[in-house]
């Protein structure tokens, strides 16, 4: 292992794998550790990549499980209605982490598992698990919602959703998404995603209702038995946390050591949906361009990728973050979101999309 290494990528989710990927490119010496020891395991995503995302991975049709066609929204216990053009791509999330890591070691990366970071000091000296120090030029924080890499420079999540997922048999083959809104379901939504003979069945909620993740998840699995849509059957267990507030400052100064951040650790998730590989995969390109530019001697590279992220994220971000806040804030004095709330809460709809 590299000890004193050009680039520090901690993560090797899309955004770490990317980023690495991209340094490396360069002719840098580029270490990556990621605390996972096997790729993408386990899996903590519903899977599920919009069709924007094919022109940035080369990867996604080779990782591709299912076609998605449409989308198909439940507000309560009303008939659900349908957004009939909502393409995209059910993945297989492990193998397409293994590839993207893959790539980074092609590129020149050195990339190592079961790596955990005890301590990053303020002078940007990185302390592992097992007692190694790691000195490095940059740091590249791809480590997600609770990113070490973010809160040595104080960059920390503070808005959180966490979720619960299962994997479950199909009663029948479907092409679409299947989003559950529901006043019950705080501050979230419930999901049904189809994968061939399977599918994800998640929930989502706001941190401080975590505890009745279990309750929810069940009561929806039971009624979708009832409907004759899936199997009593529970294959797997998942779950995990997802940013919800908006991007934070993605770049900071330890000593004389650069800190970036990129996907999850710089809070480009959607605060509405919980969608982030595509916010990933771009920002771990960009951060690596980024690193290179710090490296060549421009000190304004961390500005300029901040700008880039706001060019592209920003607005989107925006209007997630309020629509998401609005929905939140209908909970507050014991009250409940409307079923008019619920739609103006979520992306099918008109409402969400008003100014």
């Amino acid at each position: 292992m590299n000890r004193n290494p050009d680039i520090l990528v901690i993560g090797l989710g899309p955004a770490g794998a990317c980023a690495a990927r991209e340094a490396a490119k360069s002719g840098c010496s580029v270490l990556a550790l990621d605390r996972k020891k096997i790729p993408g395991t386990p899996i903590q995503c519903a899977e599920f990549v919009p069709a924007l995302i094919g022109n940035e991975v080369d990867q996604l049709s080779s990782n591709s499980v299912q076609n998605i066609a449409s989308m198909l929204t439940s507000i309560e216990n009303a008939p659900p209605d349908i957004m009939a053009d909502f393409p995209g791509k059910m993945i297989d999330r492990a193998a397409f982490d293994a590839n993207l890591a893959k790539a980074a070691a092609k590129a020149g990366a050195q990339c190592r598992y079961g790596q955990s970071i005890r301590d990053i000091s303020a002078d940007g000296r990185v302390s592992l698990g097992n007692g190694t120090i790691i000195t490095p030029k940059v740091i590249i924080g791809g480590d997600g919602p609770h990113s070490i890499a973010g809160k040595a420079i104080g960059s920390v999540n503070t808005e959180i959703l966490e979720t619960r997922q299962i994997c479950v048999p199909l009663c029948r083959p479907f092409s679409s998404t299947d989003i559950f809104l529901s006043a019950e379901i705080c501050g979230g939504y419930g999901w049904l995603f189809p994968k061939g003979k399977y599918a994800n069945l998640g929930l989502g909620v706001v941190a401080e209702k975590k505890a009745d993740l279990k309750i929810l998840l069940a009561k929806l699995h039971q009624k979708l038995v009832r409907d004759g849509r899936v199997g009593e059957q529970v294959i797997s267990h998942t779950g995990g946390a997802i940013p919800a507030g908006g991007m934070i400052k993605p770049y900071g100064i330890l000593g004389k050591t650069l800190v970036l951040l990129a996907g999850d650790a710089a809070g480009l998730t959607n605060p509405i949906t919980g969608a982030g590989i595509n916010a990933a995969v771009i920002s771990g390109q960009l951060v690596g361009e980024a690193a290179i530019d710090w490296l060549q001697g421009d000190r304004q590279s961390p500005i300029n990728y901040t700008q880039g992220l706001e060019d592209l994220f920003g607005a989107s971000l925006k209007r997630a973050l309020k629509r998401r806040r609005a929905f939140v804030n209908a909970y507050a004095n014991e009250n409940t979101p409307t079923p008019d709330q619920l739609r103006a809460s979520w992306i099918a709809y008109s409402d969400y999309w008003a100014a």
